[in-house]
């Protein structure tokens, strides 16, 4: 091949980096490389090498989609803590997030489809100690739609994205992409109807049920499956309704509960009393919660407990034996 042809070639494939030889590999000749390169661009051309555009950028300069799959405000140093340490530890972000264009940001140039707790930790690192730190991420052109089914893809089987979240999003875009239908809707996202239905039936919850756990990502899609039923007769609604203000006043108060304990005292609201007799009375601070069995053996009374009843419940629960037994 003349120097010519060679170097037309050479200007041609310019953007198609070589990588480095090592100290001992013998020098690459001009038609090996020229073939290196003509490979690189038949695959390309074929389809079967795909360009992405990558951008290491200040996390200032993005946002989130306002339809963000995540709840952003409960991302915090301790559950990002596996991701912050990983980016230490490679000295940078190894996957990219999935970012639009703005045209009109606000000051912000990209949108985040996917990747609110990458960005989370890389503004976090650079605002401790760590200002090398960029956000890394990969620019799309992405409709409404396409957006929301792919951060759906990315984040449908993680587990430090709350049922609740999945749900709400779920709801939102059935509406926003579907027109309300829920078949059309489960097409799309390869999923069965059953399936999608229980999320969008959690997303349903009353707002005071919601309230009364102590985070949203306590609430599961099981927890929507055993109270429908309650709420769905008007008698068992009022009562679980009225043990759901209860607990989000102790919320409130800096008491919280956790979510089993939460769905608990709900299913409770609606429990029949366990009569006195052979099994005894059992007295407990609140619905759903151990307490302290009280029982006549003879003529005494036997009082039994679990070993591990706070001393906080275990006042309570003896204080409402001793109102019923010698009233106020």
């Amino acid at each position: 091949m003349s120097k010519k042809h060679d170097a037309i070639f050479d200007d041609i494939l310019s953007g198609f980096e070589a990588p480095e030889p090592t100290p001992d590999a013998p020098p690459e000749r001009a038609g090996a490389r020229f073939l290196k390169r003509s490979t690189t661009i038949g695959d390309r051309l074929s389809g079967e090498v795909e360009e992405k555009t990558l951008k290491w950028v200040d996390p200032a300069e993005c946002r989130m989609w306002e339809h963000h799959n995540r709840a952003y405000g409960l991302l915090t140093e301790e559950n990002c803590r596996d991701l912050i340490d990983g980016m230490i530890a490679q000295g940078r972000q190894e996957f990219p997030a999935i970012v639009r264009r703005l045209a009109d940001g606000g000051g912000a140039a990209y949108e985040v489809i996917c990747g609110a707790r990458r960005h989370f930790a890389v503004s976090w690192l650079r605002a401790n100690n760590y200002p090398q730190f960029r956000y890394l991420v990969e620019i799309r052109d992405l409709t409404d739609e396409e957006a929301f089914r792919l951060a759906d893809i990315e984040n449908r089987d993680r587990e430090d994205i709350s049922d609740y979240e999945r749900a709400r999003d779920y709801a939102g875009a059935l509406e926003r992409y579907y027109g309300g239908r829920q078949k059309a809707m489960a097409e799309r996202l390869e999923v069965s109807e059953g399936w999608l239905s229980r999320y969008l039936q959690l997303a349903k919850l009353p707002q005071e049920i919601v309230a009364a756990y102590g985070s949203i990502r306590d609430l599961k899609e099981l927890h929507a499956r055993q109270l429908k039923p309650l709420l769905a007769r008007p008698g068992d609604r009022e009562k679980v309704m009225a043990v759901a203000a209860g607990l989000a006043a102790e919320k409130a108060d800096g008491a919280p509960r956790d979510g089993a304990q939460v769905l608990a005292a709900l299913k409770a609201a609606v429990r029949a009393p366990k009569p006195k007799g052979q099994g005894g009375t059992l007295y407990r601070r609140g619905p759903g919660e151990a307490g302290i069995s009280v029982r006549k053996k003879g003529r005494s009374v036997v009082m039994e407990f679990p070993e591990g009843l706070s001393r906080a419940a275990l006042e309570q629960a003896f204080g409402a034996y001793l109102k019923d037994r010698f009233g106020d």
